[in-house]
């Protein structure tokens, strides 16, 4: 590639979407069910049509608020408990009050879930206080519904472009977002009042232990780009040591589903066949006790089935094996594996940045907005905890019309041409160079890193070595080389996990407590806080390109949770054998 002017085309949108996945999609349909006449621009790096962590379908919803099972407000109680407090209650509460309604819309659209003999939803209990699950034994139609939706309400789709920076205007609001073609490194520069980031979770920032690059927990597409671009624009980032880490099946690192398992009655057991957590639901105090029994003479640790009915296991095979992971089966049958036969050995995936499990993401209210005028985040890298895919289509809706409403009084801003001219220079820097180090050689070294020294349990003198080492692999940015597009996508990818694997550290070093069980658990500061760190920290690029810090208070509950309720999930360990029975 020569260093001519790069090939740029600008084109102008009332809304750009970055991102095809399950939020982006939603975001783009309801702003143009809202004002059909808005030029909506819906940008992703691979193809809508299979992009995303639903890719292959889902498996069911974690986070059902039906009528008859549970209230908006029992919700918003249980999220508050499962994250220590350390929520908006006003965004998850948004999103309680929109969950049933949007599964009567997807179930409109064709989305098919699980109901009983007289057509209702059949619920399962899974959370440790509530009843939330909704099984999808056909789920894998999901994208291909989202799809003729964008196509039938004539949603613009740009697919191979990646997103790298968003551009603002001389006052502070959105302005649009510079693309680069995955196939031909040309450009692409959308001009839009209204922004929404829909990128996923950041799900390769650590390394899994296979050592495979891809083969992460989450979509490995997933790097953490809408993080990177939020922070470079100024967003404030929230959260983000509450890491996302979660059980997985070894070696396969993917879902193990206790989550989909428990209702038929399954659930994680030791060495010895013993339950030792009362509730598979994910929190950081469930993961605490799953590696506190890794790390005893209890280990491994493993799902058991191989009690239950065959009918029973062969119901469980249907919905696990045909959607979202389809894979998980041949996995299982070419180790031997049988859930009749023998359970399942399980453990802990790779670190990472993820709201829909956790709780880090950038900081949005309970309209989706972030703090920079114009930009909106929803899904997996919103801070609106435990969002998983139906929080992102209700707050994917949520920001679609919200910014549908925002554009009919707002005009274009205008960007400064400097700031894309640098941009454009940044980003086809590794075409540049004849040689140097390679996007999977530099990847492979960041995460390594990462496992190395910023896993739980987090020691101060070890992330602190970690941040220098991540240092000296920005020096090595100068080295980093791209001979095709395809290695360019992955040479700015590898950028983004550096950028994430920075924010990691020091969010975690900022926060000088132990919270939310294993996802922050600090060696040297093993107790909680609450007396300095009952709030939010809130991450951003200063005014000096610097990496700073704050604490955001916590606004006060609208649904009140009494004390005895707010520890309800440190008591999940069960205290005898004869206490599983």
């Amino acid at each position: 590639m020569s260093a001519t002017e790069p090939k740029t085309e600008i084109i102008e949108a009332d809304i750009l979407v970055i991102g095809g996945g399950t939020g982006g999609p939603m975001a783009a349909i309801r702003a143009k069910e809202a004002d059909p006449k808005l030029r909506v621009v819906l940008m992703e790096k691979a193809n809508v049509k299979r992009s995303g962590a639903i890719s292959m379908g889902m498996d069911g919803l974690n986070n059902a608020v039906v009528p008859g099972y549970a209230t908006p407000e029992q919700y918003v109680k249980e999220i508050t408990v499962a994250n220590d407090g350390i929520v908006n209650q006003k965004a998850v509460m948004a999103y309680a009050q929109g969950s049933f309604p949007m599964i009567q819309y997807l179930d409109k659209l064709g989305v098919k879930f699980e109901k009983d003999g007289s057509g209702e939803y059949n619920m399962r209990k899974v959370h440790h206080m509530g009843t939330y699950v909704l099984p999808m034994p056909e789920g894998h139609n999901v994208k291909k519904v989202l799809y003729r939706q964008l196509r039938r309400l004539q949603v613009g789709v740009t697919n191979r472009y990646m997103a790298t920076r968003l551009l603002k205007g001389p006052d502070g609001r959105i302005a649009g977002a510079v693309g680069v073609n995955t196939r031909t490194s040309e450009f692409l520069v959308v001009k839009a009042k209204a922004v929404v980031l829909a990128c996923g979770a950041a799900g390769r920032l650590g390394l899994p232990a296979s050592g495979y690059l891809f083969g992460t927990y989450e979509n490995a597409a997933n790097c953490g780009d809408g993080y990177a671009m939020a922070y470079h624009a100024g967003a404030e980032l929230a959260n983000l040591e509450c890491y996302q880490i979660n059980p997985l099946i070894k070696d396969y690192n993917g879902p193990s589903c206790a989550y989909v398992t428990g209702p038929f009655g399954g659930y994680t057991a030791n060495n010895r066949g013993e339950r030792f957590i009362e509730c598979d639901y994910w929190s950081g105090q469930m993961m605490l006790e799953f590696w506190r029994e890794l790390q005893s003479g209890n280990g491994p640790v493993f799902l058991k089935m191989d009690h239950l009915r065959e009918e029973t296991i062969s119901d469980i095979e249907t919905i696990l094996h045909t959607n979202e992971r389809p894979s998980r089966g041949r996995f299982h049958e070419r180790r031997g594996n049988n859930y009749r036969r023998r359970p399942v050995e399980m453990h802990i995936s790779e670190i990472g940045f993820c709201s829909g499990h956790s709780a880090s993401g950038v900081w949005v209210d309970e309209h989706a907005r972030t703090t920079i005028p114009g930009l909106y985040a929803v899904g997996d890298m919103a801070s609106v905890p435990h969002n998983y895919m139906l929080g992102a289509f209700v707050n994917g809706g949520i920001a679609g019309a919200d910014a549908a409403a925002r554009c009919a009084a707002t005009s274009l801003a205008d960007y400064d041409d400097g700031d894309l001219a640098a941009e454009q220079e940044r980003v086809l820097a590794p075409t540049r160079r004849q040689d140097g180090l390679t996007p999977h050689e530099m990847e492979f070294k960041t995460r390594r890193l990462v496992n190395d020294y910023l896993e739980p349990p987090k020691v101060t003198a070890k992330m602190e070595l970690g941040q220098r080492r991540f240092a000296e692999i920005r020096q090595d940015l100068d080295h980093l080389c791209a001979r095709d597009p395809h290695e360019l996508l992955r040479a700015l990818e590898m950028q983004t996990i550096l950028d994430c694997a920075d924010m990691a550290a020091a969010a975690s070093l900022y926060r000088t407590e132990s919270r939310w069980g294993f996802y922050h658990l600090r060696t040297d500061h093993p107790e909680t806080d609450d007396a300095n760190w009952n709030c939010h920290t809130v991450l951003f690029k200063d005014g000096q390109g610097r990496m700073a810090h704050a604490k955001r208070a916590v606004d006060p509950f609208i649904v009140p949770v009494a004390e005895a309720e707010m520890s309800a999930y440190h008591r999940l360990r069960i205290k005898t054998p004869a206490a599983a029975e």
